[in-house]
């Protein structure tokens, strides 16, 4: 079964950096699109960036600039990078595989916390 174990979550104070891990396992990796989510207290679970099988990146426009995902095949991992952090950044942090076309699930790590804060 596919599992997505995040990592690298924490407390950084606003303008800092901070790097998310989300090391996957039980899947073909290199053939799916992954991303990141954020859900903040009282929130929706809203989409973050996305990075295609073969490195196409997207990213809500609160974060382009800022942050950077990026994957590793060969490590089954990927990343996301977030320079000039901000107290809106705060949330719990969601890795996602996203299912292919007309095949299989998405899948969803277990989050890590991410604070900004001074």
């Amino acid at each position: 079964q596919v599992q997505l174990v995040e990592s690298g979550g924490g407390l950084v104070q606003p303008g800092g950096s901070l790097r998310l891990s989300c090391a996957a396992s039980g899947s073909i990796f290199s053939i799916y699109t992954m991303g990141w989510y954020r859900q903040a207290p009282g929130k929706q679970r809203d989409y973050v960036a996305s990075i295609s099988s073969t490195g196409i990146r997207n990213y809500v426009d609160s974060v382009k600039g800022r942050f950077t995902i990026s994957r590793d095949n060969a490590k089954n991992t990927i990343y996301l990078q977030m320079n000039s952090v901000k107290p809106e950044d705060t949330a719990v942090y969601y890795c996602k595989q996203f299912a292919r076309a007309g095949s299989g699930s998405d899948y969803w790590g277990q989050g890590t916390q991410v604070t900004v804060s001074s």
